[in-house]
C-alpha cells in the first residue's frame, strides 16, 4: 500500500536525512521525500498497521529534525 502525506522540513538536507530515517522503519518498504512539494510518499510492507508504523515514522524522523512534522 502506498500513501502521500504532507511534510513540514526546512531544509532539503534534513528531508534527504529524513527520507532515510524513514525507509529504516520496520513495516516501510520504501520512502521519497519531495522537499519543493513538501510531500512524503511512503510505501508500506503488507500486512502493517500504517498508522503504528506512521507513529514510528514521525518519531525517527524527529531524531533528525525535531520539529518537522508529517500530517496524518
Amino acid at each position: 500500500m502506498k500513501k502521500t502525506y504532507k511534510i513540514k522540513v526546512d531544509c532539503a538536507a534534513c528531508a534527504n536525512k529524513m527520507e532515510e530515517a524513514c525507509k529504516k522503519t520496520e513495516g516501510v518498504k520504501d520512502c521519497n521525500i519531495n522537499f519543493m512539494m513538501l510531500k512524503m510518499k511512503i510505501e508500506f510492507e503488507d500486512g502493517v498497521d500504517k498508522d503504528e508504523v506512521m507513529k514510528e515514522v514521525l518519531k525517527n524522523c524527529k531524531k533528525v529534525e525535531n520539529d518537522c512534522e508529517i500530517y496524518i
